[in-house]
């Protein structure tokens, strides 16, 4: 029994750090300590399965994930605290310059102080051929660097001591900030040092960050790829063997059982395997930032969009022609959806809401082209309509019966 509830308190502790790989100490505590408690076979495990280091301080816990493709995945974007509003490349650029600010800040920072170092950095003319330029004199350039305040307030990378971001929007007052340099120093989740890159392209850069040394005996390869495997099946809705190189998917065909045994294991995810690839699925509905179904207006329209590509998953679907099938859903459900669903243009935002989660789950990928179409993948089968089959009781059949001789 001792050992059971040891077993327990260790996926409990591991399906923490997926959910949330940075833990602060005063927001996170229940957690951090639980995390302690088992750090060591934490540890152990991470190192063996994944190749993911974790680190645990007094003031946090880290896990270092490293993602497989240098961050080209877009369906994992950086929110906002408060409107949830994904990041895009003005925010993104922000946060890197707001951080190299903090890093050389004092100990307490305002607000204005840090805006004003923003600017300082932002003058770098590499980032004005790159066509980034900011003033932050508009009330939409504060808007983009108070959401960055508020994912390193959410991070735990900075603790409000008075104010509000509200004062500084509308220019009627500031804040001040406490910097936790021990969770700042954190952050960065790379294999190597950004300084010692010196590729000249972005996206190559990107790559370098990431990249991990090649093995060169057979032992090493094997470990290599099944780390590789092992953080995909930890972190992906679901992983299609026709994604994976000819090495990765060998091998997960010949250890899918015992890859998919620890993770099941380790963390209590369930394996389901089929033809085309493995999910592991999550019976208590909590290792996911993206859920189907969801309530509401947008969740409903992503149920039926789904819904309509499972029944064309042999042809690619153009996004024209399910804009019409979305409105031709909202006017069916025009009483139940949010107001506005009929107006010109919300079919465009529905549908671009519905397919972003589609593709963060891993149920449709994209077709470029003059007309851009969408491609249902395999796991959206499980959203299909089928008829239903009626079954009739012994009464009820000898009634039929009758009334047919009649």
């Amino acid at each position: 029994m001792i050992d059971d509830e040891a077993g327990a308190q260790r996926r409990a502790a591991l399906r923490v750090l997926l959910v949330k790989p940075l833990l602060i100490a005063g927001v996170d505590d229940e957690a951090l300590r639980l995390v302690r408690r088992h750090v060591v076979e934490l540890r152990e495990w991470l190192a063996a399965e994944t190749g993911w280091r974790l680190a645990v301080d007094a003031e946090s816990a880290r896990l270092f994930k490293t993602v497989p493709d240098g961050g080209g995945d877009g369906t994992r974007p950086a929110r906002d605290g408060r409107g949830r509003s994904a990041f895009g490349r003005r925010r993104y650029v922000l946060l890197c310059l707001a951080l190299s600010v903090l890093e050389r800040a004092d100990a307490q920072i305002t607000l204005g102080r840090l805006a004003e170092g923003v600017l300082v950095a932002a003058s770098e003319p590499e980032l004005a051929d790159a066509g980034v330029v900011f003033t932050l004199s508009r009330r939409d350039e504060r808007s983009d660097l108070v959401a960055v305040v508020r994912l390193l307030l959410g991070l735990g990378v900075v603790e409000r001591v008075a104010g509000d971001e509200d004062a500084y929007l509308s220019d009627t007052g500031d804040v001040l900030y406490d910097v936790r340099r021990r969770v700042l120093a954190t952050l960065l989740a790379g294999a190597r040092g950004p300084s010692t890159i010196d590729a000249p392209d972005h996206d190559q850069r990107l790559r370098e960050l990431t990249d991990e040394p090649v093995p060169d005996t057979d032992d090493l390869r094997n470990r290599a790829l099944r780390h590789r495997l092992t953080r995909r099946l930890l972190d992906d809705p679901v992983v299609y063997y026709d994604d994976l190189t000819e090495d990765e998917r060998a091998y997960l065909v010949g250890q899918r059982h015992a890859i998919t045994r620890r993770i099941e294991e380790a963390s209590g995810l369930v394996a389901e395997m089929r033809a085309e690839g493995i999910a592991m699925v999550d019976p208590d509905d909590e290792l996911t930032d993206v859920r189907m179904p969801e309530q509401r207006t947008d969740g409903h329209v992503t149920l039926l969009v789904a819904e309509y590509l499972a029944s064309q998953v042999d042809a690619p679907v153009q996004v024209d022609r399910l804009r019409a099938h979305v409105r031709r859903m909202a006017k069916e459900h025009e009483n139940y959806w949010r107001r506005g669903v009929t107006e010109p243009g919300a079919d465009a935002e529905l549908l671009a809401i519905a397919l972003d989660k589609l593709r963060a789950l891993r149920l449709v990928a994209d077709i470029p082209g003059e007309q851009p179409s969408v491609l249902a993948r395999p796991a959206i089968a499980r959203y299909a309509m089928q008829a239903p089959t009626i079954r009739t009781g012994p009464a009820q059949r000898r009634s039929t019966r009758k009334a047919d001789r009649r």
